[in-house]
């Protein structure tokens, strides 16, 4: 696998089209032209090549505070772990000591990803962040998001702890949504909420709200999400 900055048009338009492909639509998720005009910024496009295979690709840009934003990330299965750490590669050689992004709350195995094998946390969450959203993976379903931020200066290994303590909600399938031992708190999401979404939207629109209740009040405590078990259960600390 080989992983490098991608700066012709012509590949930045393969890139484009690729980000298309994964979320299933004829539109644009980032146009040729963004993505060149984020290049021409000083960001970056990294795609992963298998071969002449573009196996994967991630775009960020510099903020004014030195961190970077990670826009978009896709690849295949055991390529998105190397691919994230080539583009903190980039960051680093670049000055930046932070990366931020975003994802759906509901995808437990971003979740996992997210902060279990790169060791970030999470504590701020957005209510339909982006508005309605017309891709063939999102449609139908409000865009909340929670803001991942991943500290590059050091490791942070992220510990899974067995949900225990009080029931404090129940999930739209009947079983508990949320626990609290009165020191940490637990959410459950759907194991795969885009086959949940697909099979029914209503159910989906319902565990949507009822996860969004539990982290709004949760962060307004003051606490971050640090986990994701196997089981697909958030687990919140006071920070």
């Amino acid at each position: 696998m080989r992983f490098r900055v991608i700066s012709d048009v012509p590949g930045i338009a393969r890139v484009a089209a690729y980000y298309a492909a994964v979320w299933e639509t004829t539109e644009d998720v980032l146009s040729t032209e963004t993505l060149h005009c984020i290049r021409h910024a000083g960001g970056a496009t990294i795609g992963a090549f298998d071969g002449d295979e573009l196996a994967g690709a991630t775009t960020g840009l510099f903020c004014p505070d030195g961190s970077v934003y990670s826009m978009i990330a896709a690849a295949r299965s055991g390529v998105g772990h190397p691919l994230k750490l080539a583009q903190k590669d980039w960051a680093v050689g670049l000055g930046a000591r932070s990366m931020r992004w975003t994802y759906d709350p509901l995808v437990a195995r971003n979740a996992r990803f997210n902060l279990v094998k790169l060791g970030a946390v999470v504590a701020e969450y957005t209510v339909d962040f982006y508005g309605p959203m017309r891709d063939g993976v999102n449609e139908g379903d409000e865009s909340d998001r929670l803001t991942v931020q991943w500290d590059l200066t050091r490791s942070r290994e992220a510990h899974e702890s067995v949900p225990s303590g009080e029931v404090t909600s129940v999930a739209p399938d009947g079983e508990p949504l949320a626990r609290t031992d009165g020191e940490r708190i637990w959410c459950r999401v759907p194991r795969d909420i885009v086959q949940v979404r697909k099979e029914s939207a209503a159910l989906a629109r319902q565990w949507r709200e009822s996860v969004r209740g539990v982290f709004v009040d949760a962060f307004g405590q003051g606490y971050a999400a640090t986990s994701m078990s196997r089981e697909g259960w958030y687990e919140l600390e006071r920070r």
